[in-house]
This record gives structure tokens, C-alpha cells and sequence, in this order.
């Protein structure tokens, strides 16, 4: 498996590989090395290579695309040397990047099967990223990349019904490429009593600080109804481009005793944060990307027991109705403001949503996916 991540912290990455390891595959990982960590180190009967060290110190469109260029030289080089000495029977591609799935050519040459695993669908994050145009030369661009990746791989898999219409319309066919959710891991994200024991009311976000996830929308929301309810917080776990601003903001609106930036934890330890919070935010923008892009942070909330606080977008109003989440208008900080008031101020509404949801996520379970994705692996492996 190639990814352009920190296989520890990538919960999708881990469920196929520790799924494949289990039962008997050898599986190795080549991705990302966070400063300190070894080359190499054996997790759960998986074979993790870190082959790039990288710090999200990206400034623009140059910089984010020179680290993903060199990450393709170096995991290229590094699986045909893995690959001439023992050959790979599959190799399974993850994007972002799209484009990482050349890095395989050699193998793909010489018999392997190919799997490209679209987290992120790429013209669209771009656009978002960047404030580029819809239809302008560099998605364009994007979109031609992404047809000729998928047509190189034998097999797509991508992470949303939406995202796959669109591929389908454009990329690939039906036959060649199969939907699978982020899942959360059941022996991460399950319910459990809460341990907190305070008089405070805790919202909570952890997960990327990009643009789209809309957290300034938060801060301005939280800001309206500080005054009006003294025992709130909100707890902001994680990192990325946008933090910079996002404190900023928070400074500027004197808010820092309130809305608490907390450094980067571990998957198995931000499910226990989570689970000790009275309310989980989702506050995303619903631009073509952000409104199309599911977040794997619902689902954990819902296992947990927390209820979820969530943007009405595109995605989300696909797989989620208002009796499992509290919906807000996309981009409306008044309407998040009343929605964060509502449940701030009504117990019940909390309780009769989190139970809700706690049933209806029972649905959402990679224990019943993951023998439709062993199915892929063996038909092309074996072609049956």
C-alpha cells in the first residue's frame, strides 16, 4: 500500500491493511515518516516503511505539489526495488495524490493489480484549496490526471455514493470502481461513560484546520452566544493550513480562555476526548468540495454516544436525516449560533439525538464492508 499520509493516524489505510494481515497476507505500508519515528517498524503484523519525512509547512500551490512529486520519485524507486526482489501480487494505491498510482508502474508492468483508493476527490479539494475556479485550467488539469489514473489502475475504490456518481461520469465505468466509506474502528469508537465531571458544556472539533471544514464560521457562531452561556467551551484538536487564522480570530474576539486549541493527539486518544464532550461540531463549508466530502468525525461522534452539531450540506443530508444530527444552514453563522444555543441550552435534544444515532450507525460498520473489499482483492489476484 502507497499513501501520502502517516500510516498511524490514517484510520482507513489501517482497516484494509490490518484486515489483509489477519487473515495470512503479508502487507507493507509505504508512507510518511513524522520527525523522530524509524524507517521501518512492524504494527500488528503489517510492515510499515516511512520513505519521506514531511512537516504541513506548504505556502502554496508549488510547495504542496513539490512534496507530492518527490514522494512519487521516492515510493517508485523503493517499490520496484521491493518489487524486483519480490514481486507484489497487488498494490493498493490511496490519493491524494491521484497521480501516485504511476509510482507503480514498474510492478503494474510486470504483472501486478492495481487498486486506486480515492479519498479525496482531487480536482474538486484543489479548487477548494487554492480558491481556484471551478472551471478553470488547473481543475481541468485535475480532471484529465484523474482519468488517466484510473484507467492505469485495474480497480477504484471511492469514499462517498456522491463522489462516485461523479467519477462515474467522467473517469470510469461502473464495472471498475466499487464505494466504500471511512469506518470508524469499533475497537476505537464505541460508548462508554463519560469520566468528565464538571459543570462546564464542551464542544469539540478534532480533525483537519483547512479552510473548508469551516471552522472561522465556528469561532464567529461560538462568539455570538458566549455571553449568554458562560459554562461553554470549544475544544479544536488538530492541525493544518489554516490555524494561523484561526487564532488570530479567536485572539481577536478575546476568546482565548474559551476556544481552546489543543495540540495533535493519537486516533486511540481523541476517542476518549471525544467521548467526554457534550456536543461535536461539524461545521463545513458546502463549496464543491466540502459539501460533497464526507466526514468520518460524524460517525465517530455518533459511536460515541456524542451528538453531532453539523452543517446541512450535500453529503451529509444523503446519509443523515434530523433525527440522528442537528442540521445547520451551510455558511450561516446565525443559524449555527441558534443551532449551538438549542442544544447547548436543551439536555434532552442532546440525549434523544445521541440516542438515535447510536442506533442508526450500526449500519454504518466495515465488519459488513470489508468482505466486499477482500472480494476485489482475490478477483484480481486470482480473477474470480
Amino acid at each position: 500500500m502507497l499513501t501520502y499520509s502517516f500510516y498511524e493516524n490514517d484510520g482507513r489505510v489501517k482497516r484494509y491493511a490490518e484486515t489483509l494481515a489477519s487473515r495470512g497476507d503479508e502487507v507493507d505500508i509505504v508512507s510518511l515518516k513524522k520527525t523522530g519515528q524509524s524507517f521501518f517498524e512492524r504494527i500488528k503484523g503489517v510492515n510499515v516503511y516511512r520513505i519521506q519525512e514531511r512537516i504541513s509547512d506548504e505556502k502554496g500551490k508549488m510547495s504542496y505539489l513539490g512534496k507530492l512529486l518527490r514522494f512519487l520519485v521516492h515510493s517508485a524507486f523503493f517499490l520496484s526495488r521491493r518489487h524486483l526482489g519480490k514481486p507484489y501480487q497487488l498494490i493498493h494505491v490511496h490519493s491524494i495524490p491521484d497521480f501516485e498510482v504511476f509510482a507503480a508502474f514498474l510492478p503494474k508492468f510486470s504483472g501486478s493489480k492495481l487498486i486506486l483508493d480515492i479519498h479525496d476527490i482531487v480536482p474538486e479539494l484543489c479548487v477548494s484549496k487554492f480558491r481556484s475556479k471551478s472551471n478553470g485550467s488547473l481543475f481541468r488539469t485535475l480532471v484529465k490526471m484523474e482519468k488517466w489514473a484510473c484507467a492505469f489502475a485495474d480497480h477504484v475504490i471511492i469514499s462517498n455514493h456522491i463522489w462516485e456518481e461523479k467519477l462515474l461520469s467522467r473517469s470510469v465505468t461502473l464495472n471498475r470502481c466499487t464505494t466504500i466509506l471511512n469506518y470508524p474502528d469499533p475497537s476505537i469508537f464505541y460508548s462508554r461513560n463519560r469520566t468528565r465531571n464538571d459543570d462546564k458544556i464542551i464542544m469539540i472539533y478534532p480533525g483537519t484546520l483547512n479552510w473548508h471544514q469551516g471552522l472561522d464560521l465556528a469561532i464567529n457562531a461560538f462568539d455570538t452566544i458566549a455571553v449568554k452561556v458562560p459554562e461553554a467551551e470549544f475544544h479544536i484538536y488538530g492541525r493544518g493550513s489554516e490555524l494561523d487564522n484561526l487564532k488570530k480570530l479567536v485572539s481577536s474576539k478575546r476568546l482565548q480562555e474559551r476556544i481552546l486549541f489543543k495540540s495533535h493527539v493519537p486516533i486511540e486518544n481523541i476517542a476518549e476526548l471525544m467521548a467526554n464532550a457534550d456536543l461535536g461540531i461539524i461545521p463545513k463549508r458546502n463549496d464543491p468540495f466540502g459539501g460533497e466530502a464526507f466526514s468520518t468525525k460524524s460517525l465517530e461522534f455518533m459511536s460515541l454516544g456524542v451528538p453531532v452539531l453539523m452543517s446541512e450540506t450535500k453529503i451529509d443530508r444523503y446519509y443523515f436525516n434530523n433525527s440522528v444530527v442537528r442540521f445547520f444552514e451551510p455558511e450561516n453563522v446565525d443559524s449555527l449560533a441558534s443551532a449551538m444555543y438549542e442544544m447547548i441550552k436543551s439536555e434532552e435534544m442532546r440525549k434523544k439525538i445521541s440516542t438515535n444515532a447510536l442506533q442508526s450507525v450500526k449500519s454504518f460498520s466495515w465488519g459488513k464492508k470489508k468482505q466486499e473489499y477482500l472480494n476485489i482483492v482475490d478477483s484480481l489476484i486470482y480473477g474470480h
